[in-house]
């Protein structure tokens, strides 16, 4: 592995389209660009915009944009303290195996610790060996024990509505 320089900063509103880029990507990826309903507009409101609760970082080598990253706050009610999620880390394909997802997580690790939070999480697909046994190396534990649970669309509106 060849480990390059990694600038990361905070993204900002105007990044809204590189970001947008870089779910796209990330979507395909995991095979499921179908599902992005995503916009630039919706972007720069809900990760920018007043009421966000989320934040994103982006990856430059030199003054290319190489990854990025989407997170947010959590809460153990176990731990009474907060956490912080993961949502979606990516690097571009031609620029893996350099260090730079490394470099992400141990910086959003930081983050985790400075704002004290109690514990450092995200999901992985199962499929994805390879970053399995990546995260694994990083003294991450997998949580085969726990399935993610989702309600999104036309079953959350009818969810809403019940009594």
């Amino acid at each position: 592995m060849t480990t390059q320089t990694l600038s990361i900063r905070q993204a900002t509103r105007a990044d809204a389209p590189l970001v947008l880029a870089f779910v796209k990507e990330l979507a395909e990826y995991e095979k499921l660009g179908h599902l992005v309903v995503a916009t630039e507009e919706l972007i720069a409101e809900e990760l920018f915009g007043p009421a966000s609760h989320a934040e994103a970082l982006l990856g430059h080598s030199g003054t290319e944009p190489v990854a990025f990253a989407v997170y947010f706050h959590n809460f153990s009610t176990f731990l009474g303290r907060k956490g912080l999620y993961l949502e979606d880390l990516y690097v571009r394909p031609a620029y893996r195996r350099r260090g730079f997802g490394r470099a992400m997580l141990l910086h959003l690790a930081r983050i985790a610790a400075e704002r004290k939070c109690a514990r450092f999480e995200w999901s992985v697909l199962d499929w994805n060996e390879p970053a399995i046994f990546f995260y694994e190396t990083l003294g991450a534990s997998i949580m085969h024990e726990w399935k993610l649970v989702r309600v999104t669309g036309e079953a959350l509106e009818k969810m809403a509505k019940m009594k």
